[in-house]
């Protein structure tokens, strides 16, 4: 299963940033959400952040969708994503309307190790 890379901006509020954090705590998120995660196939899904910058790292099928690209408009899970658009901006470089957008790695050591012989 492919490990997928993403990232997303939060507004830059430090009051906004830690109210965010409490809805990532395992006691706030929505149970229909976790669900909706783990029936599309996700295995993990971690969140990390430095500043305002997201980083969502997640084993999941490389045919993933979001899941407010395919839950019905007010179901559990899509209110879950208007939430947290709340807190949330898009990244300058992303698609209008794109949320989360995907990260391409550019350096793996265990690949360069095996490529260099080491």
């Amino acid at each position: 299963m492919p490990r997928l890379y993403f990232a997303v901006d939060l507004k830059d509020d430090p009051a906004l940033i830690a109210e965010y954090e409490r809805w990532h705590r395992p006691e706030h998120v929505w149970p229909e959400v976790v669900a909706a995660l783990t029936a599309s196939g996700v295995e993990e899904l971690e969140i990390f952040r430095c500043g305002n910058r997201l980083m969502m790292v997640m084993d999941a099928p490389q045919d993933f969708r979001p899941v407010d690209e395919v839950t019905p408009a007010g179901d559990r899970p899509a209110r879950w994503e208007e939430l947290m658009w709340r807190f949330q901006q898009s990244l300058p470089f992303a698609e209008p309307g794109q949320k989360w957008v995907p990260m391409r790695r550019i350096f793996s050591l265990s690949v360069t190790v095996k490529e260099q012989g080491q």
